[in-house]
């Protein structure tokens, strides 16, 4: 991937990398996705950014709306679903959930971040509406 540490295309989700690898340098991989929800939510809020965590996207079907609808991980300045995973790997029924959320949010950028990964740069997937 290109570098992850400074993207100039896109400051937001080159800062949220930037957090993520912040928080993977510390914790490692291995252990619980609510973990690092909870950790790299903290370090962008550090950082001065808005996070919301678990945020409701309402799903509406021919003028209904079930009870049942998603969760984001992360929505942060309003602006770019983070999916956070800790997985062997991720596959592409997250993907398809991504493109889903964002298009469900009408928002138009979204990243997958594993943490169950040796170098972060390897877990991260940039998603475009």
């Amino acid at each position: 991937m290109e570098n992850m540490r400074r993207d100039e295309r896109d400051p937001l989700t080159g800062a949220i990398i930037e957090a993520a690898i912040e928080v993977h340098r510390h914790l490692g991989p291995g252990l619980y996705e609510a973990l690092y929800e909870a950790c790299l939510a903290w370090e962008l809020e550090q950082r001065g950014f808005t996070v919301e965590r678990q945020v409701r996207v309402p799903v509406r079907y021919k003028g209904m709306e079930p009870e049942l609808g998603y969760r984001l991980d992360l929505l942060v300045n309003g602006e770019v679903i983070v999916e956070v995973k800790a997985v062997e790997r991720i596959n592409t029924l997250v993907h398809a959930q991504v493109l889903t959320y964002l298009t469900l949010a009408g928002l138009r950028r979204g990243l997958i971040i594993n943490f169950n990964v040796r170098r972060l740069k390897d877990g991260v997937t940039r998603l475009v509406r």
